[in-house]
């Protein structure tokens, strides 16, 4: 009797699936205004999953899920003096919003691959573009969009390519880039993007192809030695004026004309063994080019044409067999022509015209112009020089006096600094750096790429502040206890209503350790995350085994749990079905943000109907996040003393499982959920028919629920409290499904009130 209803609710929950992605795929057809490659929907009526590829459209699935994207339109953005306007048969119309087809295709929370190509899409790209979370390609090129390139998307974790070439961005790139960690190729060709490369693109090591060329960048190069990965940098046609960047050994493509780059080309080239294509033309390099340049292994393309390179190439240079093309016209070089590159060969072809080589009849000047050039050349030099002899000295005259005031401040702040350590630091001197920080060296780098982001640190309480605001932690203030520690109200002097949460570490406990994982957690900030805004650490008694007690300070939740809305002790706050969907949305969005938008990712949040908080809307924030982290240390060492073993722990916190027994409570209530996890697992098996539900499911659920919904989220549950972890979704997955049946809800809803007003 089972089997046959859960396949039934299977292609039930399929067929509204693919009825939902066509219904959003019309939307996106509506909002793209009708291009006509995209008419063979007109007439088409299967699954999208099932529709033929073209060659400008193609829809790929993955267990029924759009995972693939790809539309090529015919509006080339080749219009000169675009001014942020749409333009009659170039760009879509006034009436286009670029804002609605970003919140539709948002709404695709399994796409992995979006390409949207030549469709006249014009306006500034949105924020809400990193709602897109599963992308791992993105190309927007040959389109309209203006504007800057927005930071947020450095949340898009999982991104591997970002193409954006051929519209008019026209602001700085992001320097939020380095959060992209899987990234690598990253292509801004053709726009008109200002200020500086920003070196944190440098961090990024999974980096291969880097396309920059045609804009309006500025200033210096960073160091790229760190990208080892790197095949490909096209900077091309931009402003950048500082000496040729250090380039790392695997590079293959190097294109890096019209510029302005200046000095010397560096000898460094010669360990560049996978190079072979080198643009240098049309900058301001000086001096002789390095003769391993012209006989690098794999070098095929050299063109240093139109700079200022000057003396006589060594006439035993030799040339790479794949050498092809060498061009070194319209520089400053004398002497005679190296044999390699006398141009008797066919296989290689040699501009060198422009120069005063000693050729005749091959269009050089006369010898008197290359020497001038190098004479104007030495002289600037020596000018430069002295310039920078009588700046040093002045200098150095400033510094010896700044150096003899900052020894005075230094001292000063050691001593000071002495001190603060000394009392907030409870630990023994003469260790040295403690295990646990060493332990813990990969979780402390990775916090510090968090750091980056410019978030505030951890706010520090003082003792005397916690207990002014808790009035001395009287019982009237007290909110509950937990085994994370007791919980607090309290109200700051500003008059800001806090929860205080204390809690109680052993004597070996690290506190440096602890102020690192605090600060991190103090810079994760997201709407339904309870915000961790301080804390205060106190030595207490030494003779206590917990010599160390904590405070940390969050924001105040006012509107109570969710386990006490979904009891029938307070039956005006009961929520119905829709409202409970609303709470695990915001829940399941906190989670997935926990575990993929922040490096390293928080796992292990115990999560439970009372961690989550509602606000006045009814807003779920979730509370307690990370505290597995917070007492990781304190719980190993109670460990050692007959503690919980990790293997069992790791079970137990397994956050999809957890959530599991969420959506289980949400389902049943939590008076029946009071009963145990065997019971509720074992009563699962009720969910398989209509008399069973009516048995099991809270009557609240019931009544405001739709049969599809309420399988939905009963197939979901199931899979997330699947005894075996490998079986169980990720909470990608857990809150795709989560929105997919609140939006078969809502449908609903809208259907009945329709049909009871007509």
């Amino acid at each position: 009797m089972k089997l046959p209803f859960a396949r039934s609710c299977f292609f039930q929950t399929t067929k509204g699936l693919q009825a939902y992605q066509t219904q959003l795929f019309l939307q996106i057809r509506k909002h793209l205004e009708y291009p006509s490659q995209l008419q063979v929907l007109d007439n088409y009526s299967g699954s999208l999953c099932d529709l033929a590829a073209t060659a400008h459209m193609m829809i790929s699935c993955q267990d029924n899920f759009v995972t693939e994207l790809k539309i090529r339109g015919d509006k080339l953005a080749n219009v000169s003096g675009f001014n942020g306007y749409a333009i009659h048969n170039k760009t879509l119309s006034e009436t286009f919003s670029i804002n609605s087809l970003v919140t539709t295709l948002t709404r695709l929370t399994s796409l992995r691959v979006l390409s949207l190509v030549s469709l006249g899409i014009w306006g500034p790209l949105p924020d809400k573009i990193h709602r897109l979370y599963s992308l791992e390609l993105l190309d927007l090129s040959s389109n309209f969009m203006f504007g800057s390139i927005p930071p947020q998307i450095s949340r898009m974790v999982k991104l591997q390519t970002l193409t954006l070439d051929g519209n008019y961005f026209n602001d700085t790139i992001p320097d939020t880039l380095d959060s992209l960690s899987n990234l690598s190729v990253l292509s801004l060709r053709g726009n008109h993007l200002k200020g500086q490369f920003p070196s944190s693109i440098c961090r990024i090591s999974s980096l291969t192809d880097i396309a920059l060329c045609h804009n309006k960048l500025s200033g210096e190069l960073p160091d790229f030695s760190s990208l080892t990965r790197l095949r490909v940098l096209d900077v091309r046609e931009n402003q950048f004026d500082s000496q040729l960047p250090v380039m790392p050994r695997g590079l293959v493509t190097a294109l890096l004309g019209k510029n302005l780059f200046s000095g010397e080309i560096p000898a460094q080239v010669g360990i560049l063994t996978h190079l072979q294509h080198l643009d240098l033309s049309f900058n301001h390099l000086s001096g002789t080019p390095p003769s391993a340049l012209f006989d690098l292994p794999n070098i095929s393309y050299l063109n240093l044409a139109s700079n200022m390179l000057s003396g006589s190439l060594p006439e035993q240079i030799t040339c790479g067999i794949k050498l092809g093309f060498v061009d070194i016209s319209s520089n400053k070089l004398v002497g005679k022509l190296p044999s390699c590159l006398d141009n008797t060969s066919d296989k290689r072809a040699v501009k060198f015209g422009g120069n005063c080589l000693s050729i005749e009849g091959h269009q050089q000047h006369q010898s008197s112009y290359c020497k001038e050039a190098n004479t104007r050349k030495t002289g600037r030099k020596i000018a430069l020089l002295i310039a920078i002899i009588v700046g040093s000295i002045l200098l150095l005259v400033i510094l010896a006096f700044g150096v003899l005031f900052l020894s005075r401040r230094c001292f000063e702040w050691k001593t000071l600094e002495t001190q603060i350590r000394k009392k907030a630091v409870q630990e023994n001197p003469t260790t040295g750096v403690s295990p646990d920080i060493l332990a813990n060296a990969r979780f402390i780098s990775e916090v510090m790429k968090l750091g980056t982001q410019g978030s505030p640190v951890s706010r520090l309480f003082s003792l005397e502040e916690l207990e002014e605001a808790t009035n001395n932690f009287d019982s009237s203030m007290f909110m509950g206890e937990s085994p994370a520690g007791k919980l607090y109200k309290g109200r700051l002097e500003n008059g800001t209503y806090v929860a205080i949460r204390s809690l109680n570490l052993l004597k070996r406990y690290s506190i440096q350790n602890l102020k690192v994982r605090l600060d991190f957690f103090s810079k994760l900030h997201h709407p339904h995350l309870v915000s961790l805004l301080g804390h205060c650490i106190d030595g207490g008694v030494q003779d206590d085994p917990f010599a160390n007690k904590v405070f940390l300070v969050y924001e105040y939740v006012p509107n109570g749990n969710y386990r006490m809305h979904l009891s029938e002790s307070c039956p005006e706050k009961v929520l119905k079905w829709s409202d409970r969907l609303a709470i695990l949305i915001d829940v399941a969005k906190a989670v997935h943000f926990l575990h993929t938008g922040v490096i390293p990712g928080v796992y292990n949040n115990r999560l439970k109907t009372n961690n989550i908080l509602l606000d006045e809307d009814r807003i779920a924030k979730l509370c307690d996040y990370g505290m597995s982290i917070i007492l990781e240390y304190n719980e190993k060492l109670e460990a050692k003393g007959g503690g919980l073993k990790s293997s069992q722990r790791q079970t137990l916190e397994d956050d999809v499982y957890n959530f599991g027994f969420i959506l289980l409570e949400s389902l049943v209530g939590p008076i029946v959920s009071g009963k145990g996890e065997t019971f509720l697992l074992n009563e699962m098996a009720s969910f398989g028919s209509q008399d069973g539900r009516k048995r099991i499911v809270d009557p609240a659920v019931l009544m405001t629920s739709s049969q599809e919904s309420l399988s939905i989220i009963v197939s979901v549950t199931r899979k997330c409290t699947c005894p075996e972890p490998s079986s169980r979704p990720s909470f990608e997955d857990v809150l795709w499904n989560l929105q997919y049946a609140a939006q078969v809800q809502a449908t609903a809803d809208a259907d009945q009130k329709s049909d009871s007003t007509s």
